[in-house]
């Protein structure tokens, strides 16, 4: 099987996370390289479809087909004139092309990217006499550029819609916080299925959905449709055995236990519509994730369970924000609900807000830098020890920021 360079990239700070997970899908391992944002590697077409299907933390899967050296404008058209398009799509395709930059010296990196469309058209209209459309809300094909100083490099999108899009999810906003961030939560936290998990600030239930997935051992991918089905030489066969392999490898009867809860009862039931839709309204049913109306603030300890995780995402108390010292009150009393009701388990709460154990008189035994969005956060771990989490008196302010 020919060998391609694929880009995964990811949210800062899963980059580690997504490494050992292509590489868990049998990549060679001294091809895979993490850099900041994503992680490179190499393999056959269905090493990149395996990722599409399978990984939890990736945002995209981008195929290289076309690197090298440029001096201006004029090299860009070149090579897109000779990078073999047709290999992968026809005429009768919609494209799009966007570009991104690293210490680009190129004045325009638009000019630079209408140069790239009219390479690839001029090279359809000598090849058949007619070239592609561009569409620039929903095209067929999604064609990522990336300059460095001195290289550029062209990539066709395998994924179509980012990879966090499962399928699942009806509401066109974006939600606070993404599938993948959430699998990642979980995976930083050490979370496990044998573990309880309790999630207060539930919103869209995405924690809960995302644990369920894994518990189950659900591949994110196959509630939802990709853009390399559209490509030509695209094997279906292939890709039909694929799937039902990660169907076969479900377990349906897996042992979980997750609570989840909002002060909405609104919200709550929405997630508990977004769990049937992504397909776990078995583990509703029978008891095993329950969704309920709660106030964060009277929390307790799921009944019979000695020990557990308590993540979650909750609101965040920018300084900006009127709602700031609300949120600051609501958090010291979740805090006190926590170190009452909780004691023997951990807590992980991610915040962009950086004075959170402050606000909580908590004091973190872990934080790692992550980004939900543009936003740069700290994902807190606290570990509820009766007695051993209250701050010193005369604590001073910067022994709750980061160093």
């Amino acid at each position: 099987m020919p060998s391609f360079i694929f880009h995964a990239p990811c949210p800062f700070g899963l980059e580690g996370l997504l490494a050992d997970e292509i590489r868990a899908l049998n990549a060679d391992p001294d091809l895979i390289r993490s850099a900041k944002g994503g992680v490179s590697f190499a393999g056959g077409l269905e090493l990149g479809m395996a990722v599409c299907l399978h990984s939890r933390f990736a945002t995209r899967v981008l195929l290289r087909v076309a690197f090298d050296e440029y001096w201006d404008s004029r090299d860009v058209y070149a090579l897109a004139k000779k990078t073999p398009w047709e290999k992968w799509f026809g005429t009768d395709t919609t494209f799009r092309i966007h570009s991104s930059a690293n210490r680009c010296p190129l004045e325009s990196l638009d000019f630079a990217t209408l140069r790239i469309k009219d390479g690839l058209c001029d090279r359809f209209t000598e090849l058949v006499g007619r070239r592609p459309s561009v569409e620039k809300r929903s095209p067929d094909v999604r064609i990522e550029a990336y300059f460095t100083f001195d290289h550029v490099s062209f990539y066709i999108d395998l994924a179509g819609e980012s990879l966090f899009k499962r399928g699942w999810r009806l509401e066109h906003g974006e939600a606070p916080l993404k599938e993948n961030l959430a699998a990642a939560l979980l995976a930083l936290s050490g979370w496990k299925p044998e573990l309880p998990l309790v999630d207060p600030f539930c919103g869209s239930g995405t924690i809960a959905i995302e644990a369920a997935a894994m518990a189950t051992n659900t591949a994110p991918g196959l509630m939802r449709r990709f853009a390399f089905e559209r490509l030509q030489g695209f094997d279906m066969a292939l890709w039909q055995e694929m799937k039902e392999d990660a169907r076969a490898a479900q377990n349906r009867s897996a042992k979980v236990f997750i609570r989840a809860s909002d002060i909405s009862t609104i919200v709550v039931e929405k997630a508990e519509e977004n769990c049937r839709r992504a397909g776990f309204g078995a583990l509703l049913d029978d008891g095993r994730i329950v969704f309920h109306q709660g106030d964060a603030r009277s929390i307790k300890a799921p009944e019979g369970a000695e020990g557990g995780l308590v993540i979650a995402n909750p609101p965040y108390g920018e300084q900006s924000n009127p709602k700031s010292a609300s949120i600051a009150a609501m958090m010291a009393d979740f805090a006190a609900a926590l170190k009452s009701q909780f004691p023997g388990w951990t807590a992980w709460l991610l915040t962009s807000d950086r004075l959170l154990p402050r606000q909580m008189r908590l004091k973190e035994s872990r934080k790692i830098v992550l980004f939900n969005g543009p936003l740069e956060c700290r994902f807190f771990r606290f570990d509820m020890v009766a007695g051993s989490n209250r701050r010193k008196t005369g604590e001073t302010l910067s022994q709750a920021q980061d160093g």
